[in-house]
């Protein structure tokens, strides 16, 4: 279990390194852009994602359950 923590942590930490490498100035953009957001709006955000991946994991591991 902590092996597969640890590869998805390291998965995110390439995807995200792949998007500084690939688009550093539009990144750089987004970060500014960021800043200019409030806290409680970068903050829902950030939630409907995680809730988003969340329930995006618990639909495959659910249908992966189901032996059709």
């Amino acid at each position: 279990m902590w092996a597969d923590i640890v590869t998805v942590l390291c998965l995110v930490l390439v995807v995200e390194g792949l998007l500084y490498a690939v688009f550093p100035t539009q990144m750089k953009d987004f970060m500014v852009r960021l800043g200019t957001y409030s806290s409680a709006g970068v903050r829902n955000v950030g939630l409907l994602g995680a809730s988003a991946g969340v329930l995006v994991i618990w639909l495959i591991q659910g249908l992966s359950l189901i032996h059709i």
